[in-house]
């Protein structure tokens, strides 16, 4: 019997609770989801919204990620709280230093990664993550990077012609109404970056609210073109269901 796909339904995946170690000598609190029976076909590693407001490992669109790409998308999905943040897993060590520091925390998320030999790694930023991606995210490791409302708040003309020199793919999936940058402006601005993807989203907020399923097609379609999209909205076989406890930073 099928199974309508809801905000708190948990799909089957091989999930462990992770610590990764920054070079400054914190520990970050962290999940890793695996496919249950498959190698992945790809790993997103997931880089949260601003924590100062809210943003953390188990903001929407990345638990949904975690709870249903292992399964329906063969994706290894790694998230977790950059420092000072907190979720209902747990708070990382430090505090927040509005992107600066927090370039060890993405090259922990990066080291965890290669060490484990998760395979074609994406940076997957919202808001506050994409700043992240776009400034500290361009490493050797990385495939390519998808920014999920980006305010290009903290990133430079110098970090998107990094990005542009690098050949590596950026998707940027922009709604309609967003807070900071909308549509027919981040084209111009993504401009710099030649082969820079911009995708408009219509009716569409900087929060995604009603429309995480929109986001995890577009992700999915850029990471792992092979896996038919729209994603099944329906699931026959195991699964569970888990109110998450939403945790202020």
């Amino acid at each position: 019997m099928s199974t309508e796909i809801r905000a708190n339904t948990v799909l089957p995946a091989r999930r462990e609770q992770i610590t990764l170690h920054t070079a400054d000598g914190l520990q970050l609190i962290g999940e890793l989801a695996l496919p249950e029976s498959r190698p992945p076909r790809a790993t997103l590693i997931c880089l949260h919204p601003l924590p100062t407001h809210g943003g953390m490992m188990d903001s929407h669109i990345y638990r949904k990620a975690a709870f249903r790409l292992p399964a329906l998308a063969d994706l290894a999905v790694l998230r977790f709280n950059t420092r000072g943040t907190a979720s209902e897993a747990g708070r990382s060590e430090g505090s927040f230093d509005g992107g600066n520091a927090e370039r060890f925390d993405v090259a922990a998320a990066l080291e965890f990664a290669e060490f484990h030999d998760l395979p074609n790694v994406w940076l997957v930023g919202w808001s506050f993550g994409t700043d992240l991606t776009l400034v500290h995210g361009l490493d050797p490791l990385v495939e390519g990077a998808v920014l999920i409302s980006p305010p290009l708040r903290w990133s430079t003309e110098e970090h998107l012609r990094a990005w542009a020199e690098s050949g590596k793919p950026v998707h940027a999936l922009i709604p309609e109404f967003d807070d900071y940058l909308r549509p027919d402006e981040a084209r111009k601005r993504f401009a710099a970056i030649p082969q820079a993807e911009v995708t408009g989203f219509p009716d569409t907020k900087h929060l995604w609210v009603g429309k995480a399923e929109d986001a995890l097609d577009a992700i999915v379609r850029t990471v792992a073109p092979d896996v038919p999209t729209p994603l099944p909205r329906t699931w026959d076989g195991p699964s569970e269901t888990r109110q998450v406890t939403i945790v202020n930073s």
